[in-house]
C-alpha cells in the first residue's frame, strides 16, 4: 500500500491559504478534500482507505495550514469523509463516479470552478452541522 504514503506526502499541495483557525469554510473544506481523495483513490485502485488513514490524510491537511485539530474529531472528519464517498460511489455509475472524482479532484485547485464541487461542498456542510462538526 505505497501509494497511500504517496497520498499523504503529496496530499493538497496546491490548496491557497486558509484561515489560521477552525471555522466552517475550513471544515467543509479539509471534508470535501478528505472526501475527494477517497472517491479517486476508489476508483484508481480499487480501495477503500482506513479510518486510520483518513486521519492521517486529515492531520497532513492541517499541519500544511498550521492549524491544530484534537485526534478524535479527525476520526470523526475521517468516518465521515469514507460515509460520503461511498454514498457517492454506491449511487453514481462508474462513469458518474469518475467524473465525480475528478471534478471534486480539480476542485481543489483555488482556479478551477465547479458546480458539482458547489453543491458537494453544501452536501458537506449540512453533514458537518448534523454530526456537530461545523464549529
Amino acid at each position: 500500500m505505497g501509494y497511500h504514503r504517496a497520498i499523504v506526502r503529496c496530499f493538497l499541495s496546491g490548496v491557497p491559504s486558509m484561515p489560521a483557525h477552525l471555522n466552517l469554510t475550513t471544515r467543509k473544506s479539509l471534508l470535501f478534500a478528505l472526501t475527494a481523495e477517497r472517491l479517486s483513490i476508489f476508483y484508481e485502485h480499487g480501495q477503500w482507505l482506513t479510518e486510520a488513514q483518513g486521519a492521517t490524510l486529515a492531520a497532513s491537511w492541517l499541519a500544511r495550514h498550521d492549524l491544530p485539530m484534537p485526534h478524535a474529531e479527525r476520526k470523526a472528519f475521517s468516518t465521515l469523509s469514507d460515509t460520503l464517498a461511498r454514498e457517492l460511489a454506491g449511487t453514481l455509475s462508474r462513469e458518474a463516479g469518475l467524473y465525480t472524482a475528478h471534478e471534486m479532484m480539480e476542485a481543489l485547485s483555488p482556479n478551477y470552478v465547479s458546480d458539482i464541487a458547489l453543491d458537494l461542498m453544501d452536501e458537506c456542510e449540512r453533514r458537518l452541522r448534523e454530526a456537530d462538526l461545523a464549529e
